[in-house]
Order: structure tokens, then sequence, then C-alpha cells
């Protein structure tokens, strides 16, 4: 017996420096499905430019710039697996209402080069902030910042730094050690974590217009994670409640979605966008 528990404690403790090392690789899953890019919005009926955005380190980033009929445009931080490839449809939602929209794969991701790590993607975001203001001479009030899913914390981040328009952060966990203790219960998941992507802090800094949304079906980031980030934010504050799982939610309850983004929208400051 005594071999027995012996044997299973080091096969746990084994088992918890593998997940202390591997981590990384378990949240950004950019094989998952591929790196390849798909298809490009031209094959969504879209004109779009190719961009090419150099970090402070060095790195080269791939993104698109597609056109909208307004001049707000929208940063898009996409999630922790696939690549911009994968947006189209969001792209297409965005552009419906009128905005430009700016969407990057992080290094790692798609054509971007680099290594992925948690600080090299947030100078991933501050490159794209520094695309708009310095190449493509966006003013900061006509920046709606949007990060889904990993990509919130992301978003929340940047918009905790300068003065976007608005945040919009769709389907986020309020941290990644909250999320991890909730999948891995037999794991000292929080003590182990050493990747924060803390959404719920970060927002806690931002002073324009937050729009929350989470779908009560969310079976991969629980709703409650939603309305923690909600009730960090400072108002002006809006939370959109959608239905559908995690990765199709914006689909299957599109009108829902996409009239809650345009209410959210037209109630801020800058002029209404067209409809």
């Amino acid at each position: 017996m005594l071999k027995f528990i012996l044997a299973a404690a080091a096969c746990y403790a084994l088992l918890v420096v593998i997940v202390y090392l591997m981590q990384g690789r378990m949240l950004y899953l950019s094989g998952v499905p591929g790196r390849t890019l798909t298809m490009t919005p031209a094959d969504a009926g879209m004109d779009y430019q190719d961009v090419s955005i150099e970090t402070t380190d060095g790195v080269t980033l791939h993104g698109w710039y597609i056109a909208g009929r307004s001049s707000q445009v929208l940063l898009f931080f996409h999630g922790n697996a696939g690549n911009i490839s994968h947006r189209l449809d969001s792209i297409g939602q965005f552009r419906e209402l009128g905005l430009s929209v700016l969407i990057i794969d992080y290094r790692g991701y798609g054509q971007s080069e680099g290594r992925t790590t948690e600080n090299g993607i947030y100078r991933d975001a501050d490159a794209a902030w520094r695309y708009l203001i310095e190449s493509r001479g966006v003013v900061a009030s006509d920046i709606i910042i949007f990060g889904r899913s990993l990509g919130a914390s992301v978003a929340s981040r940047l918009a905790a730094r300068h003065r976007p328009l608005a945040l919009i952060v769709e389907s986020s966990f309020s941290s990644v050690p909250d999320i991890a203790q909730e999948l891995y219960p037999w794991l000292p998941a929080r003590w182990l974590s050493r990747l924060r992507h803390a959404t719920r802090d970060h927002v806690r800094d931002v002073r324009c217009p937050v729009l929350v949304v989470h779908s009560r079906d969310d079976e991969i980031i629980p709703f409650h994670h939603g309305e923690a980030v909600f009730a960090a934010a400072n108002e002006p504050r809006t939370l959109l409640t959608i239905r559908g799982t995690h990765n199709d939610a914006f689909l299957v309850d599109e009108r829902t979605y996409v009239e809650g983004l345009r209410t959210f929208l037209t109630g801020l400051s800058a002029p209404a966008l067209p409809r």
C-alpha cells in the first residue's frame, strides 16, 4: 500500500511539473486547426489590404485591413486557436455595421513571425495600435478595440493604456488562473499558472465605454466569467447576453448579437453608424 501511495504521489508530482512547463502550449493553439490561411476577405466579397506590422522587439506581424463606410475602425484580437482567416464571419458582421476592421495574427500564429508568449502578444497589440495611429492616421477616438476569448484580455489591457472610443470584450474569462482552476480542479492550477491574461484586472483601468458580450450557454468559459468582467468595468458599461456555444454564439444568436452591437455603438458620443 505504501508503495502504491508513493507511486501515485510521484505520478501526480510529475503531472504537476508537466502542466507547469507546458501551459503555454496548452493555451496558445496556433496549430489548431492550423497556421495556413484558408480564405481571404476577397473570398467573402470584401476588398482588403495585406498589412505587415513591426513590433518593438523586431517581430513582423501579418494582418488585414478591411475598409468600411465610416471613419471608425475596429481593432480585432482573436482567440487562442486558428488564425485571421477563420474570422471572416465576424469581419463581415462588423463591416455590415459600417466599421473598418484591422485584424492581426499574434506572433506564432498564421503568417506572423515569432514564438507566442503573453508579453509578446501584448507587444503585438501595442504595435497594431501604433500602426493605426501612425501609419493610417486614425485618431484614437475613432478606434474601437475588440477582443474575443483570449483576445479579450489583450484588448482590455490595450484599452487601459490608451483612450479609444470603446472597448468590446466577448466570451472572456476573468483570468487564466481563474478558468484554469475551474477546468482542472484536481490540480493546484491557480498556483501553477505562469500566464495571467487578467481581463477583469485590466478592465478596471479602462476609461471608455465598455460592452461585455457573453453567452449563457458557453460551455468553455462559463457565463459567470462575463459577469465578473462586467462587474469590474467602470461606467458606462453594458452587458449583452446571447445564446449559443463558445465558438458559435455570435452566429447562432446573430440577430441579438448584431443589434446589441449596433445599439451600443450608436449610443457612443461619436456620430451614429450608417444602417
